[in-house]
Formats: structure tokens, C-alpha cells, sequence
């Protein structure tokens, strides 16, 4: 499998960085560019979010659109419709939403695409595709403050002798996979307990009904000094104090695994961008124009998100993405079915 490194901007480079990143593709280079849209959009875009209001993905959503219906002059409709970890809501828009370029999913590559490997949707997976990531946001295996787990080592050695129970959003998840992984190289038993969403899994170490939990990170360092955060799976802690400056478990264990990341991004029907190419170009790129806005940073920073995980990501990274999480699905499948 292939060793992608996620790259997180710090905020003083925020700008500059996604100014220079994206400032060929602005220039309209290439052998081959579609017409505009003449008129496009009339009317409002439609957004279909996979998951509650309310949570990370409403909050990075709205920061989002704030800036990018400046660039596209419209408004944008979010919908909500949770369900069967996401499942509800991409059936929803596959099946009874056109394909015109008017309707857009926001969803989580992560979580979501590892919901095929548990169970194939009822359509087929090559009728839509995600072309826009807007985040990188690493799990982590964290514990409640009081807890007697000191460091990821202290967790290591209880689990050599007893199965420690996981709390985790849902089974089907990168930082799930990444847990698997640790017990993998370690020797240590893990016993994963889906807990239905970020609250839940939070809440599972507070009371102590779980001995440890994963959850992508931002959600983790959010909650400030009420948690302890023990391992992080990326590249690098670049969150540093705010995620208990917790170590890789690249450079804590010496190995080489990916990093498990949860990455938003916004999808769209096959058909639609393949109907309507002039109309995709618009939304694509008006999409690349938010990043080097400087109205975004401070949207970001207005939802209390963090500048070190927002960065864009192409139709290509984001298939590149897909291609890797699919294969850590597989590899551990039995375990994210809870049949492991």
C-alpha cells in the first residue's frame, strides 16, 4: 500500500501556501477546459451531509460555504440525514437526488468509504466520485484526564494482559483501523465498542465505562485538557500541546504505517459532471478560489477549527485516498464487520 504523507499548513503559511497551491490551476492550464456555464447556478445548490446537524461536519461545511457562495453567487441547502453510518444519507443522494450539478454530498472519506468494505451500497460505487477535499484530520487514542493511563506504553502493557475495550465512532473507521494496526505491532489486545458517534466515544473514557477510545483528533484536542491524548496516527502531532504533544506511532514504535485520516471532502454523480461539463467546471473552480480567500481562515478559526488540517485536495488525491482506505478495508475487514 502506498504511504501518502497528509500535509497540514500552519496558519501563518495558511494563505501563501494555498494562494501558491493553487494558482496554476487558477490560470486555467491544460490542453482542454470546458466551456462556462452560461447562467450556471440559477437557483440554490443542494448539499446532502451524511450525518447529524450539528457535529464536525455541519461546523466545517458551514465555514466552508460561507466563503465559497461568494465565489459562485449562490446560497447553498444543507440537508441532514443520518443513519447507518452515513449510509442513509449517500443512498438518499444517489438514488432520489438528479444529477445536474445542483446537488453535492459532503462527506467523510474515511468512515464512510470503509462503510462499502462492511457492506456494498445498493449503487454502484463508480457513479460518483468526491473531487474536493477541504480537510485532513488524523485519529488519535486518547483517554479521560484522570485516567491511570499515563502514555501510550502504560496502555500497551495492560493490553499484553488484558483486552482493553475501545470506545470508537463506529467500527468502520480509520482511527478503528489504526488501533488495529497497534495491536498488530505491539501484541496488545484491543477490543473495539462502536459507540455511535464523537459525543458517545468521548463520553465512553469520561465515565470509564471504556479503558481508552480513537477519534479523529480535531474532535479530541477541541475538548482542551479534559482529555489526554496518548497516540497520534499521521506523520506528525502538528497540533503539538493541544493533542497532549502525543507522539506518531511512526516515530514511537518505529514503523511505517499511513496515516489514518478522516478526510471531508465534496462528491458529486457521474453522470452529472460527465451531462453537464461546463457546469462542473464552475463549481470546480470556484471550490480551489475558498482556499486562498482569506475570509476562509477566519470562518475556520470562527467554527474553532484548526488551520493545521484544512488543505485542499484535488479529484486525483482524492481517489488516491479512496484506493487506500478501501485496501486497509479489506485487510481488516473481519474486524470492522465484528467478525474478527
Amino acid at each position: 500500500m502506498t504511504h501518502r504523507t497528509s500535509r497540514s499548513i500552519p496558519r501563518r503559511r495558511f494563505l501563501g501556501q494555498a494562494s501558491a497551491a493553487l494558482g496554476a490551476a487558477s490560470l486555467g492550464l491544460g490542453p482542454w477546459r470546458a466551456p462556462r456555464a452560461a447562467g450556471f447556478p440559477e437557483r440554490n445548490i443542494e448539499v446532502v451531509v451524511p450525518t447529524r446537524e450539528g457535529g464536525g461536519a455541519d461546523r466545517n461545511l458551514r465555514a466552508f460555504t460561507s466563503v465559497w457562495k461568494k465565489h459562485l453567487s449562490t446560497q447553498f441547502e444543507p440537508g441532514f440525514f443520518p443513519g447507518a453510518s452515513g449510509r442513509v444519507g449517500y443512498e438518499l443522494y444517489m438514488g432520489k437526488r438528479e444529477p445536474d450539478c445542483y446537488s453535492l454530498l459532503f462527506g467523510n472519506m474515511g468512515p464512510e468509504v470503509l462503510n462499502w468494505v462492511v457492506k456494498k451500497p445498493t449503487f454502484d460505487l463508480e457513479d460518483y466520485f468526491y473531487f474536493a477535499r477541504v480537510d485532513t484530520d488524523p485519529g488519535c487514542l486518547f483517554v479521560d484526564a484522570k485516567s491511570k493511563f499515563q502514555t501510550i506504553d502504560d496502555v500497551v502493557e495492560e493490553a499484553r494482559k488484558r483486552p482493553l475495550n475501545v470506545g470508537t465512532s463506529r467500527l468502520a473507521h480509520p482511527a478503528s483501523v489504526g488501533c488495529l494496526l497497534l495491536g498488530e505491532h505491539t501484541g496488545g489486545k484491543f477490543n473495539l465498542v462502536p459507540l455511535s458517534g464523537g459525543k458517545n466515544t468521548i463520553a465512553g473514557v469520561v465515565t470509564g465505562e471504556m479503558d481508552i477510545s480513537v477519534l479523529t483528533s480535531g474532535s479530541v484536542a477541541a475538548k482542551g485538557d479534559a482529555l489526554r491524548t496518548l497516540l497520534v496516527w499521521n506523520d506528525e502531532n502538528v497540533l503539538g500541546p493541544k493533542l497532549s504533544n502525543a507522539p506518531t506511532m511512526n516515530e514511537h514504535f518505529g514503523t511505517d504505517v499511513p496515516p489514518m485520516l478522516s478526510s471531508r471532502a465534496f462528491a458529486i454523480h457521474r453522470e452529472a459532471a460527465e451531462k453537464h461539463p461546463d457546469r462542473f467546471a464552475v463549481l470546480n473552480d470556484s471550490i480551489k478560489k475558498v482556499f486562498a480567500d482569506p475570509d476562509y481562515e477566519a470562518a475556520v478559526l470562527k467554527a474553532k477549527g484548526f488551520l493545521e488540517y484544512i488543505n485542499y485536495g484535488d479529484r486525483a488525491a482524492c481517489e488516491a485516498y479512496v484506493e487506500d482506505i478501501l485496501a486497509l478495508g479489506e485487510r481488516f475487514k473481519g474486524y470492522l464487520t465484528g467478525k474478527g
